[in-house]
Formats: C-alpha cells, structure tokens, sequence
C-alpha cells in the first residue's frame, strides 16, 4: 500500500468530518430553537400566531437543508440523491408555497397543522441531527467513556428509531391538510395541481421510507 496515498487522504478525510460535524451540530441548535419557539408561543399567544414568531426562522433553517442535497450529490453522505432531493424538495414546498405566500399563508399558517408540522419536524430534526454529530464525534465529550455517555448514546438512538412511529404520521397528517386548506382557496387550476400534490404523497413517501437514512 502506497504511505503517501494512504497520508494524504487523512486531511480530506477529517475536512469531511469536520464539516458534517459543524453541519449537524448547528442544525440542531437551529431546530431545537424553533421546537421551543413554537411550544412558549403556543403557551403565549395561542395557535393562530405561531407563524409570525418562528415562521421566518422556519424557513431558512429548512432552506439550509438544500446542502443535504448537495452533500448526497458529493457522495459526502450515505443518503441515496432522490430520496435527499425529495425529502427536502417536499419541505420547501410547504414551508415557502404553501406556508408563505399572502394568498394561502392566512388560511394555512393559523391552523394548528402548522404548529403540529413544525413539531413534528423539529423533534425528529433534534433527535436526528444530534444522532449525527455523537456519531461523527465519536463520543460525548463531558462523559467520554463513562456510563453516562452509554445512556446518552443509547438514549439518542432509542429516540431517533421510536420517536419516528409517532412523529411521521403527525408530520404528513399535518402536511396533507395544509395543503389541502390552501387548494380550497387556490384559483381552478392551481387546485387542481395541489391535488396532484396530495396524489403524489403517497407514492413519494413510500419511496422515502425504503431509502431513508445515512449521514
């Protein structure tokens, strides 16, 4: 084996780790914020007035995700490319037309779907992202090789395989309903292309399923 090959790859190798890791880490601060965002405006100011104190945020950390894509394209992530492209294309629909425009935002974003949506989306962002960043990591730093770090590992796994049985319906549930809430308001023919929309959830979330994973 070639030591000069094998040497200088070992830089790429911790850039690559190092970026994911930083990738990850501020991905979960971000979704941890709008999680509690959402549940101290709901205790506040009630459902109908979440959008405008976590909508902005919401959007931009969603919007971030596009690197998810791009990561998967690089091969710098397990994640088969159409499965990276769907998940994250489906969430920018939501969160930019259907959640965001003047003409479906009033009828949208005061129902409660889209508070339940944001939870929904947020707690398995939480759970996955710092699944992640342990994973690369390779450890929880205050606890290396201590029982306590154990449990933590043991813990985030736990939640990142049995949170989803919960979280994933409420997710799509939300979802489907709020696109359905805008295509009652939608022109003939924009209702028409929502409805596709809702059509196409299932075969597309079925795809999802069988491919998801990886970092």
């Amino acid at each position: 084996m070639d030591r000069t090959s094998s040497y200088s790859t070992q830089p790429r190798r911790d850039l690559k780790t190092h970026y994911l890791l930083a990738y990850n880490l501020i991905s979960a601060i971000l979704w941890f914020a709008i999680l509690g965002r959402v549940l101290l405006l709901l205790s506040l100011v009630g459902v109908t007035h979440v959008s405008g104190g976590v909508g902005n945020l919401a959007r931009w950390t969603q919007t971030l995700a596009v690197l998810e894509i791009v990561h998967s394209a690089l091969g710098l992530v397990r994640s088969p490319l159409p499965t990276a492209t769907l998940q994250v294309s489906s969430r920018l629909f939501l969160i930019w037309a259907i959640c965001h425009p003047p003409s479906f935002a009033p009828h949208t974003t005061p129902s409660p779907f889209y508070s339940s949506m944001l939870i929904a989306w947020s707690l398995t962002e939480v759970v996955r992202y710092s699944y992640f960043v342990f994973s690369l990591r390779g450890g929880v730093p205050a606890f290396e090789g201590t029982e306590v770090e154990r449990m933590i590992l043991k813990g985030i796994g736990w939640a990142r395989y049995n949170f989803f049985y919960a979280l994933y319906p409420l997710g799509i549930c939300s979802e489907c309903a709020l696109v359905w809430k805008a295509s009652m308001v939608a022109s003939p023919w924009v209702r028409v292309g929502l409805w596709a929309v809702l059509g196409a959830y299932g075969p597309g979330e079925w795809k999802f399923l069988s491919e998801a994973d990886g970092v």
